[in-house]
């Protein structure tokens, strides 16, 4: 199971990869582990506000359906497209091209409240 260092993480299993004022949000290697192969992806519209710590959309796997949470709040800058055709993207590459969101931040002070690398190994290694 891959964790890389250079990212925050939520305890509902997502990621957050830092650029500028913005935060590239996926789920984790775990997460998509657990859900198994996911069918569909249900995304939020460009110019759509995000609230830290609130669903922003749905992930579909074969055995389970799961909210998506954002980790910061922000407008949603940019949606990535491709999992609507191909949503299994996310399990080939939770960490790259399987990002969900883009979300210009409204406050960066959020970021603070997320899991760094090591405490979500943690985290995780209670669930297994």
């Amino acid at each position: 199971m891959k964790i890389p260092e250079n990212l925050k993480y939520t305890e509902q299993h997502e990621w957050v990869r830092i650029e500028g004022d913005t935060a590239v949000v996926g789920i984790t290697d775990y997460a998509q582990r657990e859900l198994g192969d996911v069918v569909y992806v249900e995304l939020p519209s460009v110019g759509d506000e995000a609230k830290a710590a609130t669903p922003f959309g749905v992930v579909e796997a074969v055995k389970t359906v799961s909210d998506l949470f954002s980790p910061v709040s922000g407008e949603i800058a940019a949606v990535n497209e491709a999992l609507s055709t191909d949503a299994g993207i996310v399990n080939k590459s939770p960490y790259e091209d399987g990002w969900m969101i883009k979300i210009k931040m409204s406050d960066t002070s959020e970021l603070g409240s997320l899991l760094g690398p090591q405490d979500y190994e943690k985290l995780v290694g209670k669930e297994l």
